[in-house]
């Protein structure tokens, strides 16, 4: 085989590739459409009102937000701003160094965290874990860790605190 020849899929790669290409596609539709219908706001929001409800402080630099959520800095800019129009979020300049921005979740976004965790916590379970067995779950996330190391190494997000978030 030439250097420039492709390294094409086996047939176990193709169907292992495919059925993770379609999660990729339809789970993230399915967990919008469960927050949409349920809490009135999208998976993109109800997953930065999340990371923050698991930060030190529930707040964090937003271009720290933008790297966890894999957006940029203009598009969190947006997704925020419908968070401080309901009064979930606020942005204030960081006091150890004014060059940056924080997020911090307001009482009433921590509220909605907390109202909006069970619904969203049971389309994941629904979605994902009730159709795997133990060992399965425990798969998942050494293939998930392992794929996410690779693409993004030391981008781990912290262990829910108390349950609420998913």
């Amino acid at each position: 085989m030439a250097e420039t020849d492709p390294r094409w899929l086996t047939a176990d790669e193709q169907r292992a590739w495919i059925a993770l290409a379609g999660t990729l596609i339809w789970l993230p539709a399915a967990l919008d459409a469960q927050l949409q219908r349920d809490a009135g706001i999208s998976h993109a929001e109800y997953q930065v009102l999340s990371w923050l409800s698991m930060s030190e402080g529930r707040t964090r630099r937003m271009s720290e937000l933008a790297e966890s959520s894999n957006v940029t800095l203009s598009h969190l800019s947006r997704i925020v701003a419908r968070l401080e129009g309901r009064g979930w979020v606020r942005r204030t300049p960081d006091p150890d160094d004014g060059r940056y921005t924080l997020a911090l979740l307001t009482e009433e976004g921590w509220d909605k965290v907390v109202a909006t965790a069970p619904g969203h916590v049971e389309a994941v379970r629904t979605c994902v874990f009730d159709q795997l067995t133990a060992a399965q779950v425990r798969q998942l996330e050494h293939i998930g860790s392992r794929l996410l190391d690779h693409l993004h190494p030391g981008c781990r997000p912290g262990a829910p605190r108390g349950g609420q978030d998913a």
